[in-house]
This record gives C-alpha cells, structure tokens and sequence, in this order.
C-alpha cells in the first residue's frame, strides 16, 4: 500500500517567513490556506520512501550553512501572486537533490526550478492583478536567508511535519 507523498520545502528564517506567512493569511482565501508559506523544493516525493529520503536530506544539510536568497521581484500567476526567489546555492542543493531523487520525480518536479513563495492564489484574475499592483508599487529587493530544509506529508489539503533539517550552520 503505498502512503500519501512527501513535500520537501526550504526553511526560511524566523523574520521571513513571519513576513511571507501573514501575508499568505491576508491574502489568500481563509477557506482554502490549509499550510503554511513556503518555497517547495519538490511536489511529490513518495511516501514509501521517507527513512531513505530523510537520510538523504540528513547527509546533504550536514555540508550545508545558512544560505542567502534574494527576493526579486514579484510574479503574477493567474490567479495569485508570488516572490520570485533566486539563490544559486539553493539551486545547486536542489540540483543535487533531483539527482538523487532522480528515479522518483514527477514531471512536475524534473520541470526547471523557479523557487518562489505564493502569498494568494485561487481568487479571481483582476484581485490578483490588484494585489500584484499594489505589491510591486512597494516592493524593495532584499536578502532573506535559508535555514534548512522541512519535510511534510500530503494529507489530501492540509500537510503534515515530518522532519526538519537545519544546515549545519543553522
């Protein structure tokens, strides 16, 4: 029997993802917010396969320390809005990462890596527009950090911790 499948996402530091969180809870629709802000790594990785994944992202975080990420920008997605994130030591941890996970991954994760967080989604087109206007009017390029990595399981919706793994430095 196969078990729900395992997100894998990127921690961010305590002011961040404070930030980035209220307004997902703003922002998004109450009904609907059923996790917490977040910058997945990947979509579906197989439950099946926890205890060898978390050794994995064990092994890996060992080498690795608080990284920088940079917020960009913002991006329009229909109906939502989202920071855009770019990070080259987030991008090669991941590209280790796919290479691991390699044989597991869906289409949806071997697609390129546009890490980011989504504040709204599922309202209509022209609220989303007027969050992404009224965002971009204020928004000023910053550094936020990585501090590891956070492991859930799907539940249907809502999503369930099941591991963290800070980076060495952390």
């Amino acid at each position: 029997m196969s078990q729900n499948p395992l997100i894998l996402t990127l921690e961010l530091d305590e002011a961040a993802f404070a930030e980035f969180d209220g307004q997902r809870r703003r922002h998004f629709p109450e009904r609907l917010n059923r996790i917490p802000a977040h910058v997945t790594l990947f979509h579906h990785l197989p439950g099946e396969e926890e205890r060898g994944i978390a050794e994995t992202l064990a092994a890996e975080v060992r080498t690795e320390s608080v990284m920088p990420v940079a917020v960009t920008g913002l991006r329009f997605i229909g109906r939502g809005v989202a920071y855009a994130l770019d990070s080259a030591r987030l991008s090669a941890l991941r590209g280790r990462l796919a290479a691991a996970f390699g044989p597991w991954l869906t289409p949806q994760d071997r697609q390129g890596f546009r890490p980011h967080v989504t504040v709204q989604n599922k309202v209509a087109p022209e609220e989303a527009r007027a969050l992404h206007r009224d965002l971009e009017a204020a928004f000023v390029p910053r550094e936020i950090r990585g501090t590891g990595l956070l492991i859930w399981r799907y539940l249907g919706g809502p999503w369930e911790a099941r591991g963290r793994f800070p980076f060495g430095g952390a």
